[in-house]
């Protein structure tokens, strides 16, 4: 009785363990890292904070605009990142005439610490961020450029998506279970991923409180209504092309989608050329009105 109690127990307890390294794998993906020193904003722009409605302190940079009432831009950094990533990209549209504003989401920067949420509850963030812009604007057009993590956060609001008269999604996965797919893929063969994912997407009711099913930006997109550019890297792995074909499909009003030549998914993120940058000005000319 002891042998067989001691066979059946080792499968019970690799099992567990299995389970235990996953849990703590999921802790790294979603916990706060701190973050080096800031630079502080060089005027005309002007570092702040906003307070959002579930008590977070959220780090914000303005650039003014031409004119008191200039359409407006929002940029929204990817997981990891700060809003320091999208600072020269900020400081470009501002010399453009946009008002421009940029935000460290919670649990990165100078915000609030909190755990990553995949867009989730850093949505909360974003539209503090936006209904902040929209009133400082005067009401005028406001566009907004979210990036991985940031365009996660402009789509999955619990209204909805961010009610933006223009939206740039830059790498943004459709959905979790996907994204954590690709992203164990890139180290193991892609067979095992469709095991080992659901190990992880499976943690977020415990986690946030949703099921994985709420993480699916693919889906909010299609309810937004306003015109969409999508943007990704050729050699993304995490968020393919074809997802991002997908992403233009699934928008109402599709007006694009940008590949970046050679680019992987933290260079795409990062884009800053010269063909990125005639094609979001052009963009955001035509959608919101020449600042």
């Amino acid at each position: 009785m002891t042998q067989v109690m001691a066979i059946i127990s080792l499968p019970v307890l690799g099992v567990g363990l299995g389970l235990a390294v996953f849990w703590l794998i999921g802790s790294f993906m979603v916990s706060w890292r701190k973050y080096p020193a800031f630079s502080a904003a060089v005027a005309p722009a002007s570092d702040f904070m906003l307070s959002t409605p579930d008590g977070l302190s959220v780090a914000a940079t303005f650039w003014p605009g031409a004119k008191l009432n200039s359409p407006g831009i929002l940029l929204m950094h990817g997981l990891g990142d700060t809003r320091q990533a999208v600072a020269a990209n900020a400081d470009w549209l501002a010399k453009q005439g946009f008002a421009v504003m940029t935000i460290d989401l919670r649990g990165h920067g100078q915000s609030s610490r909190a755990p990553h949420s995949f867009g989730l509850n850093e949505s909360i963030d974003a539209q503090t961020a936006f209904d902040w812009l929209k009133r400082r604007q005067q009401g005028a057009p406001v566009g907004v450029i979210g990036i991985s993590l940031g365009g996660a956060a402009s789509l999955l609001g619990t209204s909805g998506p961010l009610r933006a008269d223009a939206l740039v999604l830059q790498a943004v996965y459709p959905d979790i279970r996907r994204a954590i797919r690709n992203r164990i893929a890139a180290y193991i063969p892609r067979p095992l991923s469709y095991v080992l994912e659901p190990l992880l997407s499976y943690q977020s009711p415990l986690r946030f409180g949703v099921w994985p099913d709420r993480l699916t930006p693919i889906l909010s997109l299609a309810s937004y209504e306003g015109p969409v550019l999508i943007a990704g890297g050729e050699r993304d792995v995490y968020t393919p092309p074809s997802e991002s074909r997908e992403m233009l499909a699934a928008a109402a009003q599709g007006r694009g989608l940008l590949l970046l030549q050679g680019m992987n998914h933290p260079e795409a993120s990062a884009a800053q050329s010269d063909e990125y940058r005639e094609k979001i000005l052009a963009f955001f000319s035509s959608t919101l009105g020449a600042p």
